[in-house]
């Protein structure tokens, strides 16, 4: 796992299911979070989408063009948006819909921002749930109940909301693999500094023999069997 990764997690609400027919984003919602921590940071707009809403579509958010009508066009949150993103791994469930709004947005405006550019840098948690879970359910939804992610205010899609819900679900379905990093990164450390002890042992060709108290290795003894250890040595002791 990179050191300092910063990981965006990002969701959209629409007018309808498709940009080629003119549909278009109302909602964006992207939380950071850097070394798999939220820190709080987060980028949020409603948008004036200038159509109407399907209805199929209202029903599924709640959001209706009254609600929209004095918001802000696309255009004018484009840049900041791409500023928010750039430089981040940006995981997204369903990525290819959410992508395909993206990619209609920002090419009306002739920009093309590097994660779009460079498709490597967005991650599709759907994707991995499949591959995970094959032939079950693996919805946002589900996945949440499956990993007892508490989504029980989320009686309507809400993307900010939904990028919250999707940040805790891909720390729990991704944290066996983030372990395994973490576990093969800290015996990458420990290989590297024993192999350099070892070298500097063997140009100094000597060997230092450690008395190690009795006390100590009662105490060592009685931690390997799992007792309660009360030697203040064993409590200092560098490999305790």
């Amino acid at each position: 796992m990179a050191h300092n990764e910063r990981l965006i997690f990002l969701d959209t609400e629409t007018t309808g299911l498709d940009p080629k027919l003119g549909h278009k984003i109302i909602e964006v919602g992207a939380i950071e979070a850097i070394d798999r921590r939220l820190t709080g940071l987060t980028f949020h707009r409603y948008l004036n989408p200038d159509r109407e809403i399907d209805a199929g579509a209202i029903a599924v958010h709640g959001i209706t063009n009254e609600f929209l009508h004095d918001k802000p066009r696309f255009f004018e949150i484009a840049s900041e948006l791409s500023q928010f993103l750039d430089g981040a791994t940006i995981v997204i469930h369903n990525a290819a819909f959410d992508l395909g709004f993206l990619e209609a947005e920002f090419g009306a405006l002739r920009m093309r921002p590097a994660f779009l550019a460079a498709r490597e840098t967005v991650v599709d948690s759907l994707a991995i749930a499949r591959a995970k879970f094959p032939g079950k359910r693996n919805s946002l939804d589900a996945l949440c109940e499956r990993f007892g992610v508490d989504n029980s205010s989320r009686n309507l899609h809400g993307a900010l909301l939904d990028a919250r819900l999707l940040g805790d679900m891909y720390f729990a379905l991704t944290r066996e693999q983030a372990t395994i990093e973490i576990e093969s990164e800290a015996e990458r450390v420990i290989t590297s500094s024993g192999s350099s002890a070892i070298a500097t042992a063997a140009s100094a060709a000597e060997m230092i023999a450690v008395e190690i108290p009795d006390s100590l290795r009662l105490a060592h003894r009685k931690y390997a069997l799992g007792d309660k250890i009360d030697s203040p040595e064993f409590a200092h002791a560098d490999w305790a």
